[in-house]
């Protein structure tokens, strides 16, 4: 049977070896083909862009629950069938051209859960991202981003004492607005920090496009108060997408907007931002407590859409508390960037935090937190390179080692993982040293260990060793990243690329390395999931950047034995590269003569 609707035409029965309880839905110019059960659960949808008579470029699949076509005929005959039928349509006139510009995506979480985490953040792994603005000359301790929300709110805090002493205690006329021309970035060299950031080895970077305290660094329509028009006087976004991209990196915006709403006590009548003059900034004037604005939510979304329609980013980022948007807002704007990026043919990301989108909708988020064992999705964590949980950037800041940076990585991406590492610039657009020197370290280590990062998969485990990631006070995975994991030479992480296992030794190892989880366990051993190894598997075993075959022993019961070159090809963690046999599907059913 066929029943035309508006936009799409509805298939049933389908024959060819699909059960006739499933319908296809075609939907013209960005046509979806769906296989959808009687209890609504879609198993293969293919998007399909038709020409006039024929079939365009793009054919785009998702397979789910294991069901295999076993008959391509099958898919070809439809296709061309639609085809025709949408060349019949289109010749009698009933089609606008402005269908070309369809909805590949609804706003609905049914329709977005349909997103997949793109191919490039899968292969690339690592990335960076900036927090700086005024903040990044007016912030003297604690996390500098917060920084001022403690000096409005609580006028006995230690941030608040600094503020009073540094700059001078907030009145109606005085406060954060006037630091403003103190963010000069003079120094800031948009190609300089592209050129960094790709020698750090990192395949995604961006800035923060806004942060909770209202000033945009992009020239925005929507307020005055950003960086095109006031401070540094440029489009930082803008200038950071030239950069960025020209160095074939993908380009990131974060955005912490959400936070607007409550950061400044605009209530409070004894401080500036309660004067309706400054709200551009400081945001609309409203009662302590009042549920966010339909002004605000509008202005809000608009931000977003700017962004993306005039910087094209990669990836959105989103700090908490995107649950208190009202939820059309939200599900409009995943809709509209998702569907952007298809108009385009690119892929894209959001990533969110906690429980802000439904399960499958985007990249979950773990703020300072990496996941104790190996996860069946695909997650990201916002890390900083700094030891204070600084965020922005002020005097007297500690950075993190990179031994401990590389270590972080490789447990983070054995897990199923990804990083964001976020940079502090100073407020004149320098780049720290300490956070230079550490980045670097990250480049140098991964020029000879890349290998085992970029393009890997997780395996069936993610390793083994005595140092366990343990979840956070409150039993998150948020911010459970500590100074006291100190990772050892029995701790090693797994990845794997085809049929190469990667083993990386998180110290360098004193004698004979035993890789017990590698070996099948034998009565009285310890146990350890997923696959091992087989004597006959192995082809070879080396070091990435030592160029020699290294000596190895598959001892039944305990592991494998591998005895490591003389001399370290680096510094920090050491991997093993095992290549593996891969016998072919007709060598393992050829018959007996």
């Amino acid at each position: 049977m066929i029943r035309r609707a508006r936009e799409s035409i509805i298939f049933r029965p389908v024959r060819e070896g699909f059960p006739s309880e499933y319908a296809f839905q075609a939907r013209f110019s960005h046509f979806s083909v769906s296989l959808t059960s009687p209890s609504g659960r879609k198993y293969i949808t293919h998007v399909v862009k038709l020409g006039i008579s024929s079939v365009g470029a793009g054919i785009r699949g998702v397979m789910e629950k294991g069901l295999i076509m076993k008959k391509q005929a099958s898919i070809i005959r439809i296709l061309v069938f639609m085809s025709f039928l949408a060349s019949c349509t289109s010749q009698s006139g009933k089609i606008d051209r402005s269908e070309s510009k369809k909805m590949v995506y609804e706003a609905t979480w049914e329709s977005l859960k349909n997103h997949s985490t793109p191919q490039w953040l899968r292969d690339g792994k690592f990335g960076i991202y900036t927090h700086w603005g005024v903040y990044s000359y007016s912030a003297t301790r604690g996390n500098a981003t917060w920084n001022a929300y403690s000096v409005y709110t609580d006028p006995n805090s230690e941030e608040a004492k600094d503020f009073y002493e540094k700059h001078g205690k907030l009145t109606p006329e005085f406060g954060y607005k006037d630091l403003i021309p103190k963010f000069t970035a003079e120094k800031f060299d948009a190609e300089e920090w592209a050129d960094l950031f790709a020698r750090s080895g990192a395949k995604f970077a961006g800035p923060v496009a806004e942060h909770h305290d209202g000033f945009a660094m992009w020239d925005t329509k929507y307020s005055e108060w950003n960086a095109a028009k006031m401070g540094p006087k440029r489009d930082v976004v803008g200038e950071l997408e030239k950069a960025i991209k020209a160095k074939n990196m993908k380009f990131v915006t974060a955005f912490h907007h959400v936070h607007h709403w409550d950061y400044f006590p605009v209530w409070d009548s004894t401080k500036d931002c309660n004067n309706p003059k400054y709200s551009g900034l400081y945001g609309h004037v409203h009662k302590e407590g009042e549920i966010r604005s339909e002004e605000f939510l509008d202005e809000w979304y608009g931000k977003l859409i700017e962004v993306v329609d005039k910087y094209d980013p990669d990836f959105i980022w989103f700090d908490a508390r995107l649950h208190r948007m009202r939820e059309d807002y939200v599900k409009n704007f995943v809709a509209y960037y998702y569907n952007k990026a298809a108009e385009s043919g690119k892929e894209v990301i959001i990533s969110y935090k906690d429980r802000d989108l439904p399960p499958g909708v985007g990249l979950l988020d773990h703020e300072l937190g990496v996941e104790p064992d190996l996860t069946y999705y695909d997650w990201i964590t916002d890390s900083s390179i700094d030891d204070n949980m600084a965020w922005g950037y002020y005097d007297g800041l500690q950075y993190k080692s990179v031994d401990r940076l590389v270590d972080n990585l490789v447990d983070i991406v054995s897990k199923n993982g990804y990083l964001l590492l976020n940079v502090g610039p100073k407020w004149d657009g320098t780049i720290p040293e300490g956070a230079k020197k550490a980045l670097l370290g990250m480049g140098k280590w991964l020029d000879i260990n890349g290998e085992a990062i970029y393009g890997t998969t997780s395996w069936s485990k993610y390793g083994e060793g005595p140092t366990l990631i343990k979840l956070s006070a409150k039993g998150e995975v948020a911010i459970n990243e500590s100074a006291d994991i100190v990772f050892t030479n029995k701790d090693i992480r797994f990845t794997v690329k085809g049929d190469t296992l990667y083993a990386i030794v998180l110290a360098w190892p004193e004698g004979d390395v035993m890789i017990r989880s590698l070996a099948c366990c034998r009565s009285g051993s310890k146990f350890f999931p997923g696959f091992y190894i087989y004597p006959e598997e192995i082809a070879s075993v080396t070091m990435l950047g030592v160029n020699q075959e290294l000596e190895w022993e598959l001892v039944e019961g305990e592991g494998l034995k591998i005895s490591p070159p003389k001399t370290k090809p680096c510094e920090h963690a050491y991997t093993f590269k095992i290549v593996r046999k891969h016998k072919g599907h007709d060598q393992m059913i050829k018959m007996k003569d």
